[in-house]
């Protein structure tokens, strides 16, 4: 009788524990809630944009609306590829930091160190000060302008500058926008650098390296580094922009052909898997993504012009491929990525246990703000 009472007490204290459960499910937001807020954005016949959420590591939402080119009119799912643009540097950043791991690189070698012929202006920024913006390096779109006005058009679309051409400009530059260390300002400059440091110290191209040390291992099975001509995209979805009530196909650009500050396709699927592995530590243990998660120190901070609204005025906060300002007194890692035609937002909230991951093949959408409707959701 004693036990036949003790497994009724259990079962009805796991009946309540069921309950109970359901009730805190049941004050999460539902699929109808998180989908209202895609609501019309997109048609059958309008480029459109993919959506992920997590919580607590398991899928709570997944969805795709629109096409991923107007041509075929092929709708947009979980395993369409876009362009992930900037979201593209906290891969750069991991690559680095698993040549740090092996012992190849530290995080204080200097760039002239890697790159003999580097003039002086730049010989003294460290790899840590290219990976939290604070190198001082020249834009080197602003290079390439000052070029063409000197000797005409050079690069175009169908003519893209390559990640070596960007080295070479930097080399005849004779200096750095301000002295490492004393200023924030974001620079593709520094992370197309990164990526050229990466080839350089493994002795492999810098997709090959991404391929066997993080998209393979993750099973990332449709994510790569893209170069026109040499590879091709899965499930691709093709880059647009709106004029006036209609779109039109606008997917790349002259400096689409760069790597390490704009190079990797990917599906929210496999970024789905790529939030699991910073979760779990799958490349790298805690102690070794502590100095990705920790802000630069710098003075002033300077944005670039396609920053979001939301991060106009506010305090920049920026480790090793991740913005690390909070929202709404949350601590979170986050970035947006946009370029021709493509516009993206990843952003994680570690101690919520909350990911939401927002890819567009449309620039007239601002996929940060759509995540963060969906995280107010949960507030």
């Amino acid at each position: 009788m004693r036990l036949k009472a003790l497994w009724i007490a259990a079962a009805a204290l796991l009946g309540v524990s069921s309950v109970l459960g359901q009730a805190q499910d049941s004050s999460q937001p539902g699929e109808k809630q998180i989908a209202a807020v895609f609501d019309g954005l997109a048609t059958d016949k309008t480029p459109g944009l993919a959506v992920l959420v997590k919580k607590n590591g398991r899928v709570v939402f997944e969805r795709g609306y629109g096409v991923k080119e107007l041509k075929t009119g092929s709708r947009i799912d979980s395993k369409t590829d876009f362009r992930l643009a900037s979201v593209t540097k906290q891969f750069t950043a991991m690559a680095i930091m698993l040549l740090v791991h092996d012992k190849k690189l530290s995080y204080e070698t200097t760039l002239g160190e890697v790159f003999r012929e580097f003039p002086e202006y730049g010989r003294k920024i460290t790899v840590r000060q290219l990976l939290n913006h604070t190198g001082g390096l020249p834009d080197y779109e602003d290079l390439m302008e000052a070029r063409e006005k000197e000797k005409g058009p050079m690069w175009s679309p169908e003519k893209q500058i390559q990640d070596a051409e960007v080295l070479q400009l930097l080399e005849k530059a004779t200096r750095a926008k301000f002295a490492p260390g004393t200023k924030w300002d974001y620079s593709n400059s520094g992370y197309v650098v990164l990526g050229l440091i990466v080839a350089n110290v493994s002795g492999k191209t810098y997709g090959d390296f991404l391929h066997e040390r993080i998209f393979a291992p993750l099973k990332m099975a449709d994510t790569l580094v893209y170069q026109k001509g040499k590879n091709s995209v899965p499930n691709r979805a093709y880059g647009h922009s709106k004029e006036k009530d209609a779109f039109k196909e606008t997917d790349q650009s002259s400096t689409s052909a760069t790597l390490g500050d704009g190079g990797v396709y990917s599906s929210v699927e496999d970024l789905s898997k790529w939030d699991d592995a910073l979760r779990k530590h799958t490349l790298l243990n805690e102690e070794e993504m502590k100095p990705a998660l920790t802000p630069g120190k710098y003075g002033s901070s300077t944005l670039p012009g396609d920053a979001p609204a939301s991060l106009h005025g506010v305090k920049v906060e920026y480790g090793f491929g991740w913005f690390l300002d909070p929202y709404k007194g949350h601590k979170r890692m986050w970035h947006y990525g946009d370029t021709t035609g493509f516009k993206t937002a990843i952003q994680r909230f570690t101690k919520d246990g909350l990911t939401v991951i927002v890819l567009c093949n449309r620039t007239d959408l601002d996929p940060g703000a759509l995540a963060e409707r969906i995280i107010d959701l949960y507030e």
